[in-house]
């Protein structure tokens, strides 16, 4: 679905943001794309969706080139950025003008999808809260039926109620024919939803594994004494004691803790990737 390989890219001679870059995603995913403030998640998302493009090396999403943005791509893409954007038109004015981009467009879909995050149909979208307004995006961009939907924080600016109805959403739309992928600081809103993780540090990817394969290779335990920091690859303190990450030599079956995973990823670069 998307191949990425060898790419270079800065947004000046000065600034190497990418620097033999390589990714491939496949299909049927939920994948989180985690890393630090200025990373490059936004710019390698924009990358995929055609709206920045590579100074050297390949860029390829669903067989085609993003930068030549073909009507056959876009119709198969749909963009949530983190900073919105909404033209002064209801929802069945939006869906009239926007939806004939997108050859799979569901109308009836889409209006449950209105009633499930209580947004109205004939209120200016301009006059919507920001949070109404990224649900209303959601649902706009899940109608869509595209192949590949990329969203960048779409869980802020949102309720628990909501959080709990975009995951509950994203989740009911996944399909063996769709990738998602999410890139996140959030990440407690999303750990029970993706299932594969991208992280991406110094204009390279430095971890890239299956859920499945995190919770097989590392357990996640919450204990109230201090770890061993000889039998522990990572361990944080918090109010009701300790959590650690450790090696699962005993085929023990946890949760994997994301934001632990991350920081223990960036705190042992290369030892695990």
């Amino acid at each position: 679905m998307v191949d990425i390989k060898n790419l270079f890219f800065g947004y000046s001679e000065y600034n190497n943001l990418f620097q033999d870059l390589s990714l491939h995603l496949e299909k049927g995913k939920i994948c989180g794309l985690l890393g630090k403030n200025g990373a490059g998640k936004t710019t390698l998302l924009k990358m995929m969706a055609g709206l920045v493009f590579p100074h050297k090396g390949s860029c390829e999403v669903m067989g085609q080139i993003p930068e030549q943005r073909l009507p056959s791509f876009l119709s198969e893409i749909f963009f949530l950025p983190e900073e919105l954007f909404v033209p002064e038109l209801t929802a069945d004015q939006y869906i009239k003008y926007y939806s004939s981009f997108y050859p799979k467009f569901d109308a009836v879909l889409f209006y449950q999808y209105l009633t499930e995050f209580h947004l109205p149909r004939n209120k200016l979208l301009t006059k919507l809260s920001h949070g109404q307004k990224k649900k209303f995006l959601i649902a706009f961009g899940l109608s869509t039926n595209c192949s590949l939907f990329i969203l960048d924080e779409p869980t802020n600016g949102l309720d628990i109620p909501s959080k709990s109805q975009c995951r509950k959403l994203l989740a009911s739309a996944i399909s063996d024919e769709r990738l998602f992928i999410i890139s996140t600081h959030q990440v407690r809103d999303v750990e029970n939803l993706i299932d594969s993780i991208v992280i991406l540090d110094e204009g390279k990817i430095i971890f890239q594994q299956s859920l499945l394969e995190v919770t097989q290779q590392f357990a996640f335990i919450r204990q109230h004494k201090k770890p061993d920091p000889d039998t522990c690859i990572f361990y944080e303190k918090h109010l009701a004691g300790y959590t650690a990450m450790v090696n699962n030599t005993n085929k023990q079956e946890t949760q994997a803790d994301l934001e632990i995973l991350f920081n223990a990823i960036l705190s042992n670069k290369g030892a695990s990737s």
